[in-house]
């Protein structure tokens, strides 16, 4: 399928490079770079997911961690058993050759979808409903009522083969951890590290910059992209400083360690692997003791209602 939305120049992909990979049994086309949500975009599919109640067509309205609808399934052949990943969100599943995908929450497909008929019925079904309805008798509800709608809420498909996924974990110690490396957090990061201090700096996406790979803003006299290359090369040249993208700092305690959760879907690194083995997941946890956190994360703003000028933001 070609891909017609795609703008003809720009963006950060490496149009050198062009994969395929599979969406529902479909075989599209990306690049390098590339996420499953913008190929999808960019081969003109809209359609990527169903609302979890009432199953009504949901598209991509995010561009980060916080999309709603874009809910995939990963690795979803036979031959990947033991590898299959669910619910990652397409906006922040980078983009790899044979990568194979599937939506969530849909059946017999996504375009015809049986539970789309609970769209009709919506009026009888006001929230709690069941629980009001159908707690005449426990043993029904426990023997066939609940059941029933577990088996209907569903998102994802979990996978029943034992996991071949790699998994680590180890202790950082850091004078000062800055979470979010955008043009706040880059700039904080060299100043605390030319002190001497022990810096680790935690990006989220797989580029450094922010709100800077999009904005055509100038600092310093730089264009964007100058001047996140310049700063990158700089904390890169410091012993005292560790870059850590693709990983999420998830969670602060009062004894001032940071969890941080990093994984990316690479093809298998495990000594004595053979090339036609599926990928692995390459995960590992890091807990940064004895450090301040420093939080420098962007806002997402998204409208409400049908006043475009309403919005919330909330820090992520």
């Amino acid at each position: 399928m070609s891909q017609k939305f795609r703008q003809p120049e720009g963006g950060r992909i490496d149009r050198g490079e062009p994969l395929s990979f599979t969406f529902d049994g479909q075989t599209y086309e990306g690049y390098r770079g590339d996420t499953v949500a913008s190929a999808l975009l960019a081969n003109g599919v809209h359609l990527v997911g169903r609302s979890f109640k009432y199953h009504r067509p949901r598209g991509i309205v995010s561009a980060g961690v916080e999309e709603p609808n874009a809910l995939i399934d990963c690795n979803v052949t036979e031959a990947e058993k033991g590898t299959r990943e669910a619910n990652n969100r397409a906006t922040v599943t980078e983009l790899r050759q044979g990568l194979t995908t599937k939506s969530v929450n849909a059946f017999p497909s996504l375009s015809f979808d049986l539970g789309a008929v609970n769209t009709l019925l919506a009026r009888f079904f006001p929230a709690g409903f069941y629980y009001k309805t159908f707690l005449v008798s426990t043993r029904l509800w426990h023997g066939l009522i609940e059941p029933v709608i577990r088996r209907a809420a569903g998102l994802g498909v979990s996978d029943e083969s034992p996991d071949i996924s790699r998994y680590d974990s180890h202790y950082q110690h850091a004078d000062i951890v800055i979470v979010g490396a955008g043009p706040t957090g880059l700039q904080a990061a060299r100043t605390a590290a030319q002190t001497g201090a022990r810096v680790i700096l935690v990006e989220q996406d797989s580029l450094c910059g922010g709100s800077l790979l999009r904005d055509p803003v100038t600092i310093d006299g730089k264009d964007a992209d100058a001047w996140v290359a310049s700063i990158e090369a700089e904390l890169a040249a410091m012993p005292n400083v560790r870059v850590m993208t693709r990983t999420l700092g998830m969670a602060a305690s009062s004894a001032s360690m940071l969890a941080t959760h990093a994984s990316a879907s690479l093809p298998s690194m495990v000594t004595g692997s053979r090339s036609s083995d599926p990928p692995h997941r390459l995960s590992c946890s890091t807990r940064i003791t004895r450090a301040p956190v420093w939080a420098a994360v962007r806002a997402a703003c998204r409208p409400v209602g049908p006043a475009p000028t309403i919005t919330i933001s909330a820090c992520w």
